[in-house]
């Protein structure tokens, strides 16, 4: 990323800190991160693991973090915008609280705004900054599983008279949880009004985690993302415990089954990704097929997986996380037309 865009985290969770610290990892510069956090325990976690990262805290936290510190851009309230509330004042107030090792209260504002907060309150923290996000115009980056970029524009528009065509840009994306150990893989969508830029930006962030980062061009997909990718590790995890209980109940030691199925899941994993990204290389099934001999051991444990109905089983869990995807759109976003430019 030639240009390092001004970031601010709303909300320093998890996968908030994956990012975040794929990025630094990376060489991104932590004078350009600002991460707002309502719990005090995580914002203290913060403090010690990333000294010197600014990490508000507080009623105004949110706003501060966006419209940045500046005494003519920090705000006291999300009518405000623009106001000459100090952030020394702010924090006497105790409308604000910050990193003590943070060696600047200065920071300009944000060009990118990263929503890493709970599905659950992501309206009421949109609705919050939306006077500050349509003055400001931001990229707006949204992590929160189950909210389809009409809703979040819905969420910025309230109490405004806004076109749709008047509100930032926003993209969606879906990682996954390998995201911690920077091995994530990500999905992501755009509205229309997002530039190519703004799009190289996004993956840019995302690829700081994820080495796989893919584009979809309908909304409806990040659901599939989501039910294999997103949801994907646990299917995995399962099959894993799977293996390690067969293997105690055949004798072995319990650490032993654990650690043999682990580095095959591993292996396995590592050969697909060699060869699959080699033209002309073996796909998933010739894989597949050069380590079952007919009649061996390998073809006796996979015939008695196509005689169970994995195949169907596995198609039924991911279709069944799909369509938990869109059923948690319509409960936290609210049913309703997609605004025109989505």
């Amino acid at each position: 990323m030639a240009v390092k865009s001004r970031l601010a985290f709303i909300g320093g969770g998890n996968m908030a800190e994956a990012i975040l610290g794929g990025l630094l990892a990376s060489g991104y510069p932590l004078s350009q991160c600002v991460v707002s956090e309502p719990m005090q325990a995580r914002c203290e976690f913060l403090y010690k693991k990333y000294p010197g990262l600014q990490v508000l805290s507080g009623p105004e936290a949110n706003l501060l973090a966006v419209n940045g510190s500046k005494s003519s851009s920090a705000s006291s309230s999300p009518s405000s915008a623009g106001s000459t509330t100090s952030v020394q004042t702010m924090i006497s107030e105790g409308s604000i609280h910050v990193n003590p090792t943070a060696a600047s209260l200065d920071y300009p504002e944000a060009e990118v705004v990263i929503l890493a907060v709970k599905p659950q309150v992501l309206r009421s923290v949109v609705s919050h900054l939306g006077p500050v996000l349509r003055t400001k115009q931001p990229l707006v980056i949204s992590i929160a599983a189950g909210i389809e970029t009409h809703a979040i524009a819905r969420f910025m528009a309230e109490g405004s008279n806004f076109l749709p065509s008047e509100l930032p840009p926003v993209i969606r994306v879906m990682p996954n949880t390998p995201s911690l150990v920077l091995e994530g893989a990500a999905g992501m969508y755009a509205t229309t009004d997002a530039t190519e830029s703004q799009r190289n930006i996004a993956e840019s962030l995302l690829r700081s985690v994820s080495p796989e980062v893919a584009w979809v061009e309908r909304e409806s997909l990040i659901d599939t993302v989501t039910g294999i990718s997103g949801s994907g590790p646990a299917y995995f995890f399962l099959m894993m415990e799977a293996m390690e209980d067969a293997g105690v109940q055949l004798g072995m030691d319990r650490e032993t089954a654990r650690q043999l199925t682990i580095q095959t899941c591993l292996g396995a994993a590592k050969m697909a990704q060699d060869a699959t990204k080699v033209e002309g290389g073996d796909t998933l099934k010739t894989l597949r097929e050069k380590v079952t001999s007919p009649k061996g051991t390998t073809d006796a444990a996979i015939r008695t997986f196509e005689a169970g109905g994995l195949r169907d089983l596995v198609f039924k869990s991911v279709a069944a996380a799909d369509a938990r995807s869109k059923s948690l759109a319509a409960e936290l976003g609210g049913v309703s037309t997609p605004a025109t430019k989505l």
